[in-house]
């Protein structure tokens, strides 16, 4: 499915100020009575979703989002139903799928229980690993090669828990910095101005393909933590989680799911046409028969 390039403009700070428990409708009944459904991207997590050559949302997340505005459609009867679509950051997406701003998130969202406080995930459709991007000259090799050496990581991930955790745990003894989003902290680590960037393992693959010059990073380390992505959406929403759950669920049980993994992971995708060559992890294969949306810790 392709989605339209309308776009859902909100000003900046103005729609984080509402309460995040204000009272949102149901999202099934919303979107029925309003025509509309807003769909919010990340805009450089590769392959998930990212802007692609035409500046617009692509991806792997964003393909499954895609299918499930189909199962909207034919759930509230609005085949003439629009979509919103809305760049958010790993900062803002939790705030706003909470205050109703956005109806579902479809990104590179680590699916845990703190967050499962605060609102729902669907089916898991992937697990990482917290690994590094460095210069492929720097020598780094694993944990213990970062003592003394200056790390990045993206503001408001699950990342900086697990990497604090890890400094403090080892004594490693590094000193960690965030940025605003992954492609800013790439380009520190490109730049010379941090040593390393520890972010989910296919994430920094993705990220790597995109870069000027690949053969010049790395991806180093054994993975800290192995987590699940999964599409977010509202708490207490029922049938709704419901038709995201069976969307899912049925892409994964009719081998779509599988396609699309291929495309978008083991096969050149845009905008170079370079190829992750990541194979599917035994926790994803596993999942495709139990099909849970477990959290990670």
């Amino acid at each position: 499915m392709r989605f339209p390039a309308a776009r859902f403009l909100a000003v900046p700070g103005l729609l984080l100020g509402f309460a995040a428990s204000a009272q949102v409708a149901p999202t099934l009944d919303k979107v029925k009575a309003d025509g509309v459904i807003n769909v919010a991207h990340r805009e450089s997590s590769i392959p998930f979703s990212y802007l692609g050559a035409e500046g617009k949302p692509v991806g792997f997340g964003w393909e499954i989002c895609g299918r499930i505005v189909d199962q909207v459609k034919k759930a509230t009867g609005r085949a003439d139903l629009k979509v919103n679509t809305m760049p958010v950051t790993s900062a803002n997406r939790i705030p706003l799928v909470q205050n109703g701003t956005v109806d579902i998130e479809c990104g590179s969202t680590t699916n845990n229980s703190d967050r499962a406080k605060q609102v729902a995930f669907s089916v898991n459709y992937f697990y990482t690993g917290t690994r590094f991007l460095v210069k492929s000259e720097s020598g780094i090799k694993s944990l213990a090669d970062l003592k003394g050496k200056q790390v990045v990581t993206t503001a408001g991930t699950t990342n900086f828990q697990v990497l604090r955790a890890a400094n403090q745990r080892q004594n490693i003894g590094f000193e960690l910095n965030t940025a605003k989003d992954h492609s800013e902290s790439a380009l520190l680590v490109e730049a010379g101005r941090a040593d390393a960037f520890g972010m989910d393992d296919i994430l920094l693959y993705g990220l790597r393909a995109a870069a000027a010059n690949p053969a010049s990073l790395a991806v180093v380390g054994e993975p800290l933590q192995v987590e699940p992505y999964a599409i977010m959406l509202r708490k207490d929403d029922p049938a709704f989680k419901k038709l995201v759950d069976d969307t899912v669920a049925g892409l994964m049980k009719s081998g779509e799911f599988e396609a699309l993994y291929r495309k978008w992971f083991m096969s050149p995708i845009p905008p170079r046409n370079i190829n992750l060559n990541a194979p599917m992890s035994k926790e994803l294969q596993d999942n495709l028969k139990a099909l849970s949306d477990k959290p990670a810790l």
